[in-house]
């Protein structure tokens, strides 16, 4: 054979040997089979609830099938309503799918920024008072008889001289630099609850500081004074409970003698009027 004829012999074997391209492979489409069961769950499927809930309801009278030719050889089909799907359709699924349903939108979907929370700085931590202001039985070798009250402003203590050379001594606050005082006075005056009038001295000197006091404020639990106070003689000062009981032990006060509520009430209930106080 002459290598004219193998040639042409190739030629003509070349397109039986590419691929048939894909329109003339699906010129002729075979016809697409849909088959005849509604009861099929990709049909039951459409209206989103289980084959077992589209099963068990029932179209209401009057209703027309959406597909009157529901019939499978040998057996009857229950057709599918308009009103059914709208209602399979607008019926919201159980909690469960609900709950699956939405982990995976959030898995998928864009979640909102972190906003960083700002925390509020704390406040600080009133100190505690010290346990050697707390109120307890000490010995005491004094001249002074029962029922007198001795004050000393450097140790922070006042001490309510009893029998058999004993006395209860409390922790108190005292009068600030400046403003410390000794002397001798009688309790001349007794209240419960008092309330507070600044003198208008301390009115004045509180608001150079850029602190504003009001000319009265009743007595109860916010009040300077506490639950107890002891007026001394005709001065200005007092033997009252506080707000603050942490300032026990310290010079805080203009000169007044400051003690724990619960241990001015004690001290209210001991001490009548007319008692002797001393301040050292």
């Amino acid at each position: 054979m002459s290598l004219k004829k193998i040639l042409m012999a190739l030629v003509a074997a070349l397109p039986m040997a590419l691929p048939v391209h894909a329109n003339d492979r699906y010129q002729n489409r075979p016809p697409v089979m849909v088959s005849p069961d509604l009861s099929a769950p990709w049909v039951l499927q459409l209206g989103g609830v289980p084959t077992t809930q589209a099963r068990q309801q029932r179209p209401r009278a009057g209703a027309r099938p959406l597909f009157p030719q529901a019939q499978q050889a040998g057996r009857q089909l229950r057709p599918v309503y308009r009103n059914q799907v709208r209602q399979q359709i607008a019926q919201p699924a159980p909690v469960g799918q609900r709950r699956i349903a939405s982990q995976r939108r959030g898995l998928f979907s864009q979640q909102p920024p972190v906003q960083q929370v700002v925390a509020r700085p704390a406040r600080p931590a009133k100190p505690q008072i010290e346990p050697k202001f707390l109120p307890q039985m000490v010995q005491y070798d004094t001249k002074h008889k029962p029922g007198t009250v001795v004050i000393d402003t450097r140790e922070r203590f006042l001490y309510l001289v009893m029998e058999n050379g004993s006395a209860k001594r409390y922790g108190v606050g005292v009068g600030k630099p400046g403003f410390e005082w000794a002397g001798t006075h009688k309790v001349t005056a007794k209240k419960e609850w008092p309330d507070w009038r600044p003198p208008q001295e301390m009115i004045a000197r509180e608001a150079e500081k850029g602190h504003f006091l009001p000319a009265h404020m009743p007595g109860g639990p916010e009040n300077p004074l506490g639950a107890r106070a002891l007026y001394l003689g005709s001065t200005l000062y007092r033997i009252h409970g506080t707000n603050a009981p942490w300032s026990i032990g310290s010079g805080v006060s203009s000169g007044c003698i400051r003690m724990r509520n619960e241990d001015v009430i004690d001290l209210y209930d001991r001490v009548p009027k007319g008692a002797s106080v001393i301040v050292i």
